[in-house]
């Protein structure tokens, strides 16, 4: 099982359990820190972070201000979806008008003094009704003075690259930060893009250099498929990593006032087994390399402006997909870009604005179910939001927390076409979706 991903995880939820006292993106880190949720959150709510909120997941989550706090939090999202046209229904659901319980969480998280910290979150899915491990993220922290400059050094043990990033233009924590898996959605995505996520098994040390630079370098593999499995994720999509997958990250972050930005760039190479089938004797080349940069602005009545951009250019050689008879080509790519915009009033009332746009090469199996055999996908998505205990005083106390808000998502082009992409006469259009949501946090 590559570098002995059951005993690393053991150890690691050990860890989890014996120093768990806070939290990232859940209450139990305003009890801990005895700072409202807007202090780490923008609009109140997780997880877009301010510099605040991100200093201190750097810092591994141990700051406080008491010396225990109960470090169990728990998250409900429930929502009802429309889209513009009836869907293949999903088992229990129907084509069309679902209300349901998107997902319930469970947060343990905690730091043990000033050095060790952690989060793991599992989570009930109710589309798919069953439990899966969710994000775990494992930390180990110290911070120096040189001359006069402050370093921050960590490692980061966790189970899907990008989590442990505290920006939010990667994957992991991009807009949009709640949705239905009930929503139709395009069939092509980077592998950076969420593939990975709680399939695999990672180190990341880093350096958080005078509260300006962040440098991060690791890897990651692939726990057994029965190891997987016991822990609620797919191990067969994607795939098994071939040994160990390469990850880095540089982003430079400077504040002026009121305003901080940040640009970055960011990479990874994954050498995967589709569906952990060995027997060609290759695997599948991906090689993700993007750019990053963000832009927050806090006014002096507390209406905050945030911009996130990302672009990432995934190159695929896919050699045993093609020996398989998974793909038409043994070189395709994808590119991805990602704009969002928001505006919160009062750092309660939020309104966001986001663009998306894939391209790529054509694939005659690849993208097989699409007339246009490419995977090009645009769209925008809208948001209106609101938090209305971000700042406390919440009437059942310090750890409750809610968002309530509206979500339109809008498709020019779906997988590969305006119109008939799927050659059936279907539009992109149909797949347009509009979500009501409630997200309670306690």
């Amino acid at each position: 099982m590559g570098w002995g991903f059951q005993k690393v995880l053991i150890a690691a939820l050990a860890v989890v359990t014996m120093t768990a006292s806070a939290a990232k993106a859940v209450p139990a880190f305003a009890v801990q820190t005895g700072q409202p949720c807007q202090s780490c959150h923008v609009g109140g709510f997780g997880p877009q972070l301010t510099p605040f909120g991100r200093a201190f997941k750097l810092g591994g989550f141990t700051s406080r201000t008491n010396t225990f706090n109960v470090p169990v939090s728990a998250m409900v999202v429930a929502s009802y979806l429309n889209t513009q046209k009836g869907q293949p229904p999903t088992p229990g659901f129907a084509a069309n008008d679902n209300f349901a319980v998107d997902q319930v969480s469970l947060f343990l998280a905690g730091g043990l003094g000033a050095h060790l910290g952690a989060l793991i979150q599992t989570t009930y899915d109710g589309i798919a009704r069953a439990f899966t491990w969710d994000n775990l993220d494992v930390r180990a922290t110290a911070t120096t003075q040189i001359k006069k400059t402050s370093v921050t050094w960590g490692v980061s043990l966790n189970n899907s690259p990008t989590v442990e990033d505290v920006w939010n233009t990667l994957p992991a924590w991009g807009f949009p930060y709640t949705s239905s898996d009930l929503a139709p959605s395009p069939s092509a995505s980077p592998l950076l893009s969420g593939a990975l996520a709680q399939t695999t098994l990672g180190v990341t040390p880093y350096v958080w250099i005078n509260s300006e630079l962040y440098l991060t370098a690791g890897a990651y593999g692939s726990p057994n498929a029965s190891t997987l499995t016991r822990l609620g994720a797919d191990p067969y999509d994607p795939g098994g990593i071939d040994g160990l997958a390469p990850y880095g990250r540089v982003a430079f972050q400077a504040a002026s006032g009121t305003q901080n930005f940040e640009i970055g760039a960011f990479g990874m190479r994954t050498n995967i087994y589709p569906q952990r089938i060995q027997s060609t004797g290759s695997s599948d080349r991906y090689t993700d390399l993007g750019l990053d940069a963000s832009w927050q602005m806090t006014r002096s009545n507390s209406d905050v402006v945030t911009l996130n951009a990302r672009f990432i250019n995934e190159q695929q050689a896919l050699a045993a997909s093609y020996a398989l008879g998974l793909a038409a080509n043994t070189d395709d790519n994808l590119r991805d870009v990602r704009v969002d915009a928001s505006y919160y009033y009062r750092d309660k009332v939020g309104f966001t604005v986001a663009w998306f746009d894939t391209t790529g090469s054509s694939d005659a199996l690849l993208y097989a179910g699409d007339r246009t055999l490419r995977p090009n996908s645009t769209g925008v998505t809208f948001q209106l939001d609101g938090t209305p205990w971000g700042a406390g005083h919440s009437p059942l106390g310090q750890r409750f927390n809610m968002r309530v808000g509206l979500q339109y998502s809008f498709y020019s082009e779906f997988n590969g076409a305006g119109s008939n992409y799927d050659g059936m006469g279907g539009k992109a259009s149909d797949n347009n979706a509009f979500r009501v949501f409630t997200w309670l946090a306690y």
